[in-house]
């Protein structure tokens, strides 16, 4: 019983983990932004980056800071630079 739960409580995890972000682009990596031209663009737009990643849906996502010090999350689109995705703590 114990293993039946145990099973269904990590896939539940793992589906839920799966879907939590968007999914940005299938252009090839080739056609990307270098890291450093985005996390460029995302400070000159007023955002304080506290943590930069790739994320698995192909998007690069901060945490971070906007420039009235709300925390932020964001996906950008790794090709076209746009945000995909916007969450801010009020």
């Amino acid at each position: 019983m114990k293993t039946i739960l145990l099973t269904s409580v990590l896939a539940l995890t793992f589906t839920g983990a799966a879907v939590a972000g968007p999914k940005c682009t299938d252009e090839d990596r080739s056609m990307w932004m270098s890291q450093d031209q985005m996390k460029k663009q995302i400070e000159d737009q007023g955002y304080r980056i506290k943590k930069f990643k790739e994320t698995s849906g192909s998007c690069y996502e901060i945490y971070g800071y906007d420039n009235k010090d709300r925390r932020v999350e964001i996906y950008f689109h790794p090709v076209t630079g746009e945000a995909v995705k916007v969450e801010v703590d009020d």
